[in-house]
């Protein structure tokens, strides 16, 4: 079982899913492309930790459906428990960055702006993917708590990104003094 295989069973404690739904729900948290999910669900079908239905459906092809099964469920609560690894940051942003010293300041702000436009363009996902949660999953031990408070946490993850590249901006343009942007949270 790997991170993905988790992740498809804590979706699937929701609601039965096609693999393709199920792709569609996990990529605001995690990227997973056809080719992985898929053998997944069959070996976790094979595992006995999902159970599978066929639907008929008139105008597109037969599509199958994964639900958990008990031992599925048992088999998430466990890695629950487990430690939660490092999150691991792979930007090519960020490498990029490291280099501006020997950079034209016009490739800065070029690599500045995508970003931003970037940032706008999650922001608006987020809001979106926000304003589809019905209001009265908004609490804490709905089902779709998680998902609220993950789109919570992407919304606001863009927003502080838009910030710091308007940051950068403005100290590009001479409009800000090179200081801490944000003061430092102390741990509680």
């Amino acid at each position: 079982m790997n991170i993905l295989s988790y992740g498809l069973l804590g979706l699937l404690t929701r609601e039965e899913s096609s693999g393709y739904d199920l792709m569609l729900k996990i990529q605001p948290h995690w990227q997973a492309k056809h080719s992985q999910i898929y053998p997944l669900l069959s070996k976790m079908e094979n595992e006995e930790l999902l159970s599978s239905r066929w639907v008929q459906q008139s105008d597109k092809p037969d599509k199958k459906m994964y639900a958990v099964t008990d031992k599925g469920i048992e088999k998430l609560l466990g890695w629950m428990i487990t430690p939660v690894t490092a999150p691991v940051t792979r930007d090519e942003f960020n490498l990029r960055i490291l280099c501006v010293g020997i950079a034209e300041d016009g490739s800065m702000r070029r690599i500045l702006n995508e970003r931003k436009n970037w940032f706008n363009e999650r922001i608006r996902y987020f809001e979106d993917l926000k304003s589809r949660i019905p209001q009265d999953n908004l609490r804490v031990g709905s089902r779709e708590f998680g998902s609220y408070i993950l789109v919570q946490k992407g919304l606001m993850n863009a927003q502080t990104g838009l910030e710091w590249c308007n940051w950068v901006t403005q100290l590009l343009d001479g409009q800000a003094a090179i200081q801490d942007p944000i003061p430092v949270i102390s741990e509680n």
